[in-house]
Order: structure tokens, then C-alpha cells, then sequence
């Protein structure tokens, strides 16, 4: 009976209160979490500052006449231009090779000038026809003939259309189902697009230990993701804390894993190319994004847990720690089973060509998953799993820890 009336109690109190309200907090503990997480806050701002990057690396690098010139020579510019014809790609019945198929003919904005391009077959097969809209590549006539004139080829589909309507069907169904918190959250993620495309990526470029940049972007994200969306409370002080444990840990277990299993981070096209500006580690450009690719899923798992203890210890404000960590704790084990999966086949997502390649191979699966492509995703996979497992008992012990009993509350009614 009497703990039905404490379970009962402590709904009453919810409907009056808010749960944060609840919740006795020991002076210890409290100083002892913000002053852990200061701590944090002021390396993040070291690394901040220390990385830095002083201006565009593959600017310098291409006004050097480095690996970047072949993408920003000068006099180089990128022109938009109208379809007004496509020939049927090449392989089609009754066109050989070499008979004008697999071409554009493009009206290029600004200058009238009507130009015909040669395109990978795979442009035609996307259904690209008249009327839609291309970026080119226009390189300027070689100073020591200027009568040849410029030359145009094709660059890439301008695609803006189809990306405003679905950005724009993004935001408005966050905001029709979850309004404030989810505009917070929209918040957040642009603000981590920027740490991103205007911190992090030009630190690397400029040189930055991979690891070292991972860990301070992740830090900075979070510290303004978790407060602008979750708002300023000891509950998500302690998710964040648990955050950023989770990800020390996925770091530290990423850089063993790429070195034990001798990756070297050049797994495709895009870092061959990158390997010609010669001082990038590619070893630690992968722990990089190791780390981040396991941001969200880890920062979701961490505020669950935290929430769920804040939600135990209001309903029962006389349990013991013990207690409350084991029941959240199956809360914990239900999120790590469904959020696994999340992450394997988000990545068979990602990879589905790769492992569509490596399928036609016909040899067994134990002796493909040595290949750097496949061994690559495997230790991506399995390193964020980690680190997003071992941040549920984390981020709950911290909760349990901080989230005291109330020695004047009635008895609860949590079993173990």
C-alpha cells in the first residue's frame, strides 16, 4: 500500500511541477558535474583556438600551383547553362562509340553561346532532358593561343530545385510535429553545419591532428546542441557530460582499431586525390570521422538515459541509486538494441555500391572483409557501437549519481 501511495504521490507532484523540480541534487555532486564540464567547456575553447585554421588550404594550395590547381586554376569559372538537346547514350542500338551519343548540347546563360558536351552515360540514364539546368566547367583559352577560344565540359546537374522543396518539406514537418523543440533542434543542426563545413574541414586541411579536431568540434557541438534543444538544467548537464565521455571513449577505441588493423584512410577516389596535398594523416582523418559519425546517435541515446533517470527518481524520490540505475538501465538495453541496428544499416546504406562490388567478386565474405573499403566500414560500424553502448551505463550511473533520494519521501515502488 505504501508504495502505491508514493508512486502515486510523486505522479501528483508531476502534474503540478516540472520534473526538474523534483529532483534533490547533493551539493557535491553538482559542483563536482559543473565543474567537470567547465573544464571541458575550456579545452573545447583551447582547441578552438589552437587549431584555428588561418585562412582556405586548398586556396593556398592552388595559388601555390598545388594539388587544388586542377580544381581553381585562374581564370576558371563555373557557368550555369540550359539543355537544349540530349543524344541517346552510347551502347544504344545503332550508335557506336565515338557517333555523338551520350552528349549534351547546352545553352550557356550569359554568353548565347551553344555548346555540346560529352557526358558519362550514367547523366543520360538519369533522366536529365530539355529544359533542365547544368553547370559547367569553363576553361579559358590558353594564353599562347587565344584563338582557340575557351572550352566547356560538364560538371555537374544543378539540382537546387529538388533540394529547396525537400529542405523546405524537412522544416515543415519538424515544426508541425514537434514546434519548439523541434525548431531548437533545427537550431542546433545548422549551428553544427557551420562548426563543420567552416572549422572542422579547413583545421583538417590545414594540417590539424584528426582526432584532436574531432573531438574538440564534437565537444562544441554538443555544448550548444544539447542546451539550445534540451534547455539549461542539471539534467542536460548530465547527458552532455555522459556525451562527451562517450565520445573520449569512441575516440580512444577508434585510433587502437585503425592502427591494429592497418587501415590507411584511403579507401576511395576522393582520398587519392586528397593524398596528393601530401601532409594530411589519413590514419587520423579516419578516427575523425569515426567520431563524428556517431555524434547524433550518441547525443540521443545519452539525453534518453539521462531523462529516464530524472523520470524514475521523480516517481520514486525514496529509491536507492541501485535502484534507479537498474531500471533505467532496461530502458537503456531496449534503446541499445534498436539504436544498433540504426547504425549497421544506416552505414549498408551508405556502402550499398561498395558492397554491391565486392558481392560480384565471388569470393567468401571472411576474405573480402579485409579489403580496405569493406574493413574500413566494418571498423567504423563497430567503434561507434561501442561507444554508443558503453555511453548508456555511463550517462545512468552519472544520472543515478547525481539524482539523490529524498530521505522524507514515502517508499518507492521500483523493483530490481
Amino acid at each position: 500500500m505504501n508504495s502505491h501511495r508514493g508512486a502515486g504521490h510523486g505522479h501528483s507532484h508531476r502534474a503540478d511541477r516540472d520534473v526538474d523540480d523534483q529532483i534533490r541534487i547533493g551539493t557535491t555532486a553538482r559542483m563536482l558535474l559543473l565543474a567537470a564540464l567547465a573544464l571541458a567547456l575550456l579545452g573545447t575553447l583551447a582547441g578552438l583556438a589552437i587549431w584555428w585554421p588561418p585562412g582556405d588550404a586548398a586556396a593556398r594550395s592552388a595559388e601555390a600551383g598545388g594539388p587544388a590547381a586542377q580544381f581553381a586554376a585562374p581564370g576558371v569559372t563555373f557557368p550555369s547553362g540550359e539543355v537544349v538537346g540530349v543524344a541517346e547514350r552510347c551502347g544504344g542500338i545503332g550508335l557506336p562509340d565515338g557517333s555523338g551519343c551520350s552528349t549534351l548540347t547546352v545553352k550557356v546563360e550569359g554568353e548565347g553561346e551553344v555548346v555540346r558536351l560529352d557526358v558519362p552515360p550514367e547523366v543520360i540514364d538519369s533522366g536529365i532532358s530539355a529544359g533542365d539546368r547544368v553547370e559547367l566547367l569553363r576553361t579559358p583559352a590558353p594564353e599562347d593561343a587565344p584563338e582557340q577560344g575557351a572550352s566547356y565540359s560538364y560538371f555537374a546537374t544543378e539540382r537546387y530545385g529538388t533540394l529547396v522543396w525537400l529542405g523546405v518539406l524537412f522544416v515543415a514537418v519538424v515544426l508541425a510535429v514537434a514546434r519548439l523543440r523541434g525548431l531548437l533542434g533545427l537550431i542546433g543542426l545548422a549551428f553544427g553545419g557551420v562548426v563543420v563545413w567552416w572549422w572542422l574541414l579547413p583545421a583538417l586541411l590545414d594540417g590539424a591532428p584528426g582526432v584532436g579536431v574531432a573531438l574538440t568540434s564534437a565537444s562544441a557541438i554538443m555544448f550548444v546542441v544539447l542546451y539550445t534543444t534540451h534547455g539549461f538544467s542539471l539534467r542536460t548537464s548530465t547527458a552532455l557530460a555522459g556525451t562527451l565521455l562517450g565520445i573520449v571513449l569512441t575516440a580512444g577505441i577508434g585510433v587502437l582499431a585503425i592502427g591494429d588493423a592497418r587501415l590507411t584512410g584511403i579507401s576511395d577516389e576522393g582520398g587519392a586525390i586528397l593524398a596528393s596535398f601530401g601532409t594530411l594523416d589519413f590514419q587520423a582523418l579516419l578516427g575523425c570521422a569515426l567520431v563524428i559519425a556517431g555524434l547524433g546517435v550518441l547525443n540521443d541515446v545519452t539525453i534518453t538515459q539521462a531523462s529516464a533517470v530524472w523520470e524514475l527518481r521523480a516517481a520514486t524520490p525514496a529509491a536507492s541509486r541501485t535502484a534507479v540505475f537498474t531500471s533505467a538501465m532496461r530502458i537503456g538495453r531496449d534503446h541499445i538494441a534498436s539504436t544498433i541496428y540504426t547504425i549497421v544499416f544506416a552505414y549498408v546504406g551508405t556502402a550499398l555500391i561498395l558492397l554491391m562490388l565486392l558481392r560480384v567478386y565471388d569470393r567468401p565474405l571472411l576474405e573480402l572483409i579485409s579489403t580496405e573499403q569493406l574493413a574500413e566500414e566494418v571498423v567504423r560500424t563497430l567503434v561507434t557501437s561501442v561507444g554508443l553502448v558503453l555511453a548508456v551505463p555511463v550517462t545512468t550511473a552519472l544520472a543515478a549519481l547525481i539524482a539523490a533520494p529524498r530521505p522524507d519521501a514515502s517508499p518507492a515502488g521500483i523493483t530490481t
